[in-house]
């Protein structure tokens, strides 16, 4: 098991967002997180990262519990997050967005080899390395996002709302990358408002509705499910 959530409640001051939320994610998946906007999928995001301490719960990442670290040793054990909307620094280039992604690599010498096994997945950015982020299309700006992320080693890499405002065919792209990403070895936990896009490419599902668990089982099993098709595939 690489990601165990134990019976986790958070939320913002008095507003409790996450009910009771028992979650895993075992090495080598694409585990999906899908509901509505406000069903407290990136405030889960933000517990797992550190960003947001829980009311009460266990967060265990590889038999460790990571529930009271910092952010910054989160990054380090290697969970790291591709925020909603990207996040890039518009006025830096590609390239030095790109290593602010590895600012916690210790070997500077390594950087260049990292930078390359980047590019040879976005052979985009190869072109664009000193271009400024912020000028460039969503669709790139959501490759630099990822390709920030993979710069800091990810052993499980969190991408938050990924196809949101992109055309669809860019979103076939990027969702191709992230599989190619973990068929060599990482594991991803993909948060979608896009139920379909993110069942059909995942392992394994869970729906939370109001900040509960409301579903889960594996990816296929859910898409055949007839409250998944009623209540967001309109089918």
């Amino acid at each position: 098991m690489l990601l165990e959530i134990k019976n986790l409640d958070a939320g913002y001051g008095d507003i409790q967002v996450l009910w009771d939320l028992s979650i895993q994610i075992s090495e080598g998946q694409i585990v999906a997180l899908v509901g509505s906007n406000g069903a407290g999928k990136s405030t889960l995001l933000k517990v797992i990262s550190g960003l947001l301490p829980p009311y009460r719960g266990e967060i265990f990442f590889e038999g460790q519990n990571i529930t009271q670290l910092p952010s910054k040793d989160i990054v380090g054990c290697g969970i790291i997050q591709v925020p909603e909307g990207r996040r890039l620094f518009p006025q830096m280039t590609v390239e030095e967005n790109l290593l602010m992604g590895a600012f916690r690599r210790k070997k500077a010498r390594d950087l260049d080899s990292e930078l390359d096994k980047v590019y040879d997945i976005f052979p985009r950015l190869r072109e664009r390395r000193g271009q400024q982020a912020g000028s460039m299309s969503g669709g790139e700006q959501q490759m630099c996002a990822i390709a920030r992320g993979l710069m800091g080693a990810p052993r499980l890499l969190l991408i938050d709302e990924m196809s949101l405002g992109l055309a669809p065919v860019v979103v076939d792209d990027l969702i191709d990358i992230v599989k190619d990403i973990n068929a060599k070895g990482t594991s991803v936990l993909l948060v979608e408002q896009d139920v379909q896009l993110a069942l059909d490419n995942s392992h394994y599902g869970y729906v939370l509705s109001t900040g509960r668990l409301a579903m889960e089982g594996p990816s296929r099993e859910l898409l055949q499910n007839k409250e998944i098709k009623d209540i967001y595939l309109g089918l």
